[in-house]
């Protein structure tokens, strides 16, 4: 059997009943957890521009989340995805390094809509098996980053989730996987520059799997080894590869329950440095102005990701993806929210300050997509050096976010929708979610993302 075989497979032929207690609640986490980010992410800069744009790709069909407006569905799962990532807030499978939930439920949903009365079963059985995939596809390279993995990984796991949720065969399905990897795209060039185009990326390969999912109802030969041929994906986008125990965990393990929370709006690369800076100050009670010099010491991944200088100017994505940037906020405030990255916070020259005194060095870790351990060293000027480290990172699952913190960002997001939400839609949507497999038809979710007002 081919990969694309195996992995239509799993995604069509897995069942509610095969989905452990466990591996259903967390899908659900993250569900909420997504809604809430994609929601805040309707008001990010460039939200209105790119809502004008999308909205003459097609007759509207489906739900954009935090806005009145509805586009046609691949215009939707591309809107939402954007406003998923657009703020570096969104869930993450670590060791894989993919954002797949940013791909994955912005298709589910816009296929969901366009095809009425799934089930909310049905959703958490899509998201599962669309995030082994994507995540899967991450945790076979052996190699770092070529092309933006959240991206081109993540599309193959909406088609996935879209897939089954449209009523695609199997065979239907290995002929979307093919016509996925002939759109698949997402350059590092983007994030080694902090453009505002890295969330776009993802965008792109959200749209790109609905159209998928469309096209492999045409009478075309499908590509055959889309995975594993030598200028399939893996060969192509990551290069070096495995994909023997990935293939061997299907059905076994469930990479939903492996995702870990963003407990702070940055790229998850900085999450150590700011945890780490937060626990020194609440145990230590050090001013502002006593700090001299900060280091993170982390491995080789993280320097590449967000180890960067701030510059006088900065983008909101820029300032995301820069450790410097973020810790600084963490020392003026006590704590890193959404609206530090808009407005005037990002040219504030204390900030700037700050971050000129806070650098990430490599510990030299082999592993090119280790994320931890993590280690902050926050020297003082009348010479005392405080020391704080981490193996795991918060909100891992090995130190998994509390529901209390949970339905705190949640509720937090919400707070950003460009179009004001009902007042009790929050509150609906965790009572919702919380009981989400026994929701009849998810259209009563997308019915409370939407913004009552423009």
């Amino acid at each position: 059997m081919t990969v694309a075989e195996q992995f239509a497979a799993h995604a069509i032929d897995t069942r509610f009943a095969d989905l452990p207690a466990d591996t259903r609640q967390r899908a659900a986490i993250y569900v909420l957890d997504s809604l809430g980010v994609g929601i805040a992410g309707s008001s990010v800069e460039g939200a209105r521009e790119l809502l004008r744009v999308a909205s003459g790709w097609g007759s509207p069909s489906a739900t954009v989340w935090g806005r009145r407006e509805r586009l046609a569905a691949p215009a939707a799962a591309f809107v939402n995805a954007w406003q998923m990532h657009n703020q570096e807030f969104d869930c993450l499978h670590e060791c894989a390094v993919v954002h797949a939930m940013a791909s994955v439920l912005p298709a589910a949903l816009a296929a969901a809509e366009t095809r009425g009365g799934v089930s909310g079963a049905e959703l958490i059985v899509a998201v599962a098996v669309g995030v082994d995939i994507a995540a899967g596809l991450g945790l076979a390279a052996r190699a770092g980053f070529r092309f933006f993995r959240p991206a081109t990984a993540g599309g193959f796991g909406a088609v996935a989730a879209a897939g089954r949720l449209l009523g695609l065969d199997c065979k239907a399905l290995e002929a979307a996987f093919a016509w996925q990897l002939a759109q698949v795209s997402g350059t590092m060039q983007a994030h080694a520059e902090g453009s505002p185009l890295l969330p776009v990326q993802i965008a792109f390969n959200a749209r790109a799997a609905l159209q998928s999912c469309e096209l492999a109802g045409m009478d075309f030969a499908p590509t055959r080894s889309v995975f594993e041929g030598p200028y399939g994906y893996l060969a192509l986008f990551e290069g070096a590869f495995d994909l023997d125990s990935v293939l061997g965990s299907l059905g076994r393990t469930w990479r939903i329950g492996e995702f870990s929370h963003k407990p702070f709006p940055a790229g998850r690369a900085a999450h150590g440095g700011i945890e780490g800076v937060m626990a020194l100050q609440a145990e230590h009670g050090f001013a502002l102005d006593n700090v001299d010099r900060i280091e993170v010491l982390a491995p080789p991944l993280i320097l590449r990701l967000v180890g960067r200088k701030l510059p006088p100017q900065t983008s909101a994505t820029y300032a995301r993806l820069c450790m410097g940037y973020a810790v600084a906020k963490v020392l003026q405030h006590g704590r890193l929210d959404l609206a530090d990255f808009r407005d005037d916070a990002l040219s504030d020259p204390v900030t700037h300050a700050l971050a000129a005194r806070i650098e990430t060095r490599s510990d030299g870790n082999t592993d090119p997509n280790a994320m931890a351990p993590q280690a902050v060293s926050v020297h003082l000027k009348d010479g005392t050096a405080l020391r704080w480290q981490c193996a795991t990172m918060l909100a891992n699952p090995a130190r998994p976010l509390t529901r209390e913190l949970h339905l705190a960002k949640f509720h937090r997001c919400c707070a950003f929708a460009l179009d004001d939400l009902a007042a009790d839609a929050p509150v609906m949507l965790v009572e919702m979610i919380d009981h989400l497999q026994d929701v009849s038809d998810v259209r009563q979710l997308t019915g409370l993302v939407s913004g009552v007002r423009s």
